[in-house]
């Protein structure tokens, strides 16, 4: 197909990242202790974490292991090449890059992310979602991303003071820009505040002259265990973001809204289902755990019966084609620097 049916940004390389200790990934081997993974050839590696696991069995109890932190400070491009190639093979065409926890240090998170940017480049044609709370981390990777390569995402504007300089630079650098819908004071309290948020910022994106197809607006999804209305607000402000703008791109951290609940999967994919007949077009998920290809398809019959593809012109392209994927994935390369 000449356009993709959904974005789906991979949200897997981010530093808060964890593993369970008694987790199938990890292996016990001759004294030492791995993360089990796929290397460029297929075949299982592991990555050796030994030296942070602890010996005491009361920090044992409650230890997880920062598995995308520890590759990351080892600079282990060959387990780095795999969290951004699984999620590109996946369907992923947006590799979100997060590394706020590998340090308290503000100066330490920019070193990693001028080092991580260009070697995230390297091993994937995919946009780079440049992903940080601080505004000058953001900045940091956009001065050493590689626009030949491919565009870069700015993750994200908000209405929190020094976050809005980034919509200028968004434009100055052809980037994807997100926004989400936090406020100047804090969380939005209901679907009213978040759209009320969002409209202050396409207000800005509209002055800075940001074209409306590079706009992924994210009104915020909260855990539904820790409220019953967030989930009602978060669709009911995707559907009137929809109304008002239907060329933006409407997105949100689908996965969080299961958060602290058993069985996430069968909520996720619950949610995932009414963002996207509320009005999202973009997932950001787990592709390797929740595969996007149940919900390309999903989307292309969904928009079918409800009258939203005339002539049925898109789904019937998408069913006689005989390309293996409807996702678009990006070329990807391994790790070489």
């Amino acid at each position: 197909m000449s356009e993709r049916v959904l974005d789906i940004i991979g949200e897997n390389f981010n530093t808060t990242r964890r593993l369970k200790v008694t987790g199938p990934r990890v292996v016990h081997d001759d004294g030492k202790i791995g993360v089990s993974y796929a290397g460029a050839d297929g075949s299982r590696r592991l990555m050796d974490v030994t030296d942070i696991f602890p010996t005491d069995p009361a920090k044992l109890r409650v230890f997880q292991i920062p598995h995308v932190a520890h590759a990351v400070r080892r600079k282990d491009l060959d387990y780095i090449a795999w969290l951004i190639n699984s999620q590109t093979a996946a369907g992923a065409n947006i590799i979100d890059l997060c590394v706020d926890e590998i340090a308290v240090d503000p100066a330490v998170r920019h070193e990693v992310m001028a080092w991580l940017i260009p070697v995230a480049q390297q091993i994937t044609d995919a946009i780079i979602a440049i992903d940080s709370s601080d505004p000058e981390t953001i900045m940091t990777g956009l001065r050493v991303h590689d626009a030949n390569r491919s565009r870069p995402a700015i993750n994200s504007v908000n209405l929190e003071d020094g976050r809005q300089d980034l919509i200028k630079e968004a434009k100055a650098r052809n980037a994807l820009l997100f926004a989400n819908a936090s406020g100047r004071d804090g969380m939005p309290q209901d679907e009213h505040e978040r759209v009320e948020n969002l409209e202050q910022l396409m207000q800005l994106m509209d002055a800075a002259g940001i074209a409306m197809t590079d706009r992924y607006l994210d009104p915020l999804a909260f855990p539904v265990s820790t409220g019953s209305t967030f989930g009602p607000h978060y669709l009911e402000a995707v559907r009137e973001i929809r109304r008002r703008y239907p060329q933006v791109h409407i997105f949100g951290g689908h996965s969080n809204a299961s958060f602290g609940l058993p069985q996430r999967k069968i909520a996720n994919n619950a949610f995932i289902i009414l963002s996207m007949l509320a009005g999202c077009d973009t997932l950001m998920i787990d592709p390797v755990q929740t595969p996007p290809k149940d919900f390309v398809n999903f989307k292309l019959a969904s928009d079918l019966v409800l009258g939203l593809d005339e002539n049925a012109l898109r789904y019937m392209t998408a069913f006689r084609t005989s390309s293996p994927s409807r996702t678009g994935r990006p070329a990807s390369r391994t790790g070489t620097q």
